[in-house]
């Protein structure tokens, strides 16, 4: 993609992947303008500091909830990256309306505004908490996909926006996970842990916002994009972090599972394999079976969880991840 003539809407744009992803986008790819969606103004005005007035930057305050504010912001744009949401698990438990209200309602606000625009590409951010959802976070984020791979259907032979998601695991030192959280406990001399069997999918802030810029150039519209990632144990995490502090477990939270699951037994009968991504076809009549010509099918009964990876992160790994924060 030539990126030097785009103008991208970034929802969510003052997240950790928002931020990152501005910082990639601006030094690698100089698209024309970039225009930052988001409701907080505090972090808008810190992240206006933080690039420095940078040409072709543009911040719009707005909520997702709002599609009159969505269209106004994406009145020009080619390309949308919808990363706006309530992440947190425990808060989505207890505020399960407003999630519904940010996540599924704001979704389609996302995708109807894109589609009268006109918006040649939106690229939704997925979790695999979104694979057989054991809690209200990924129950939302599945609606979303299922919303986003079906908008596809509505687009009309007039239009011609291409809407499709990336899924993929826990992110390192991302707002609210692990890393931090270990980091403050260790000043303490005691870190804990929810079970010592559980595993996650980990990958860097950079490799996803990478991992999506290639997929929305990839995209046809109507597919998940899957990067094949590591895995790594939560007890080798912490290990790693803190390796003199005493453990305490605690117990896994509600609505937390053992190991995650980006790909299931039942999406990998239409999953294509390739490198280093998967690309979970749409089973929709509008489909072109022959979009990825190069992709393998993957063997009947195949399911891609953290615990059964053949790719793991090695303790130096994991040590120059860390480092790198």
């Amino acid at each position: 993609m030539d990126w030097s003539k785009k103008i991208i809407l970034l929802t969510g744009g003052t997240g950790s992947f928002g931020q990152k992803f501005t910082e990639i986008m601006i030094k690698k790819h100089k698209p024309k303008v970039i225009r930052i969606f988001s409701r907080d103004e505090l972090k808008q005005w810190e992240m206006e500091k933080k690039f420095n007035n940078v040409k072709g930057l543009r911040f719009f305050i707005g909520d997702v909830r709002d599609k009159d504010r969505l269209k106004r912001a994406m009145d020009g744009a080619h390309i949308v990256v919808h990363a706006a949401a309530l992440k947190q698990v425990p808060l989505c438990e207890y505020n399960p309306f407003e999630a519904i209200k940010t996540n599924i309602m704001g979704a389609q606000n996302v995708i109807d505004a894109a589609i009268d625009h006109n918006i040649e590409k939106v690229m939704a951010i997925s979790s695999d908490k979104a694979v057989n959802p054991v809690n209200l976070y990924g129950a939302t984020k599945m609606c979303m996909e299922k919303l986003f791979v079906a908008a596809n259907s509505y687009v009309g032979k007039q239009r011609q926006t291409q809407l499709s998601c990336t899924r993929y695991g826990n992110v390192v030192a991302s707002r609210g996970s692990i890393v931090p959280l270990l980091k403050e406990q260790k000043k303490i001399g005691t870190i804990t842990i929810t079970d010592k069997e559980m595993t996650r999918f980990w990958m860097t802030l950079e490799q996803g916002v990478e991992f999506v810029i290639k997929s929305i150039g990839m995209m046809h519209g109507g597919e998940i994009f899957v990067p094949r990632i590591p895995s790594m144990k939560i007890v080798d995490l912490a290990k790693t972090i803190a390796p003199k502090c005493k453990v305490r477990y605690i117990g896994i939270r509600p609505g937390e599972k053992i190991h995650e699951c980006l790909i299931t037994k039942d999406e990998s009968r239409h999953t294509l394999k390739f490198a280093d991504y998967f690309i979970v076809e749409p089973e929709h009549p509008w489909w072109r079976v022959d979009n990825f010509k190069k992709g393998k099918h993957l063997a009947e009964g195949f399911k891609y969880t953290s615990d059964n990876n053949n790719l793991w992160l090695t303790k130096k790994e994991l040590e120059r991840m860390i480092e790198s924060i």
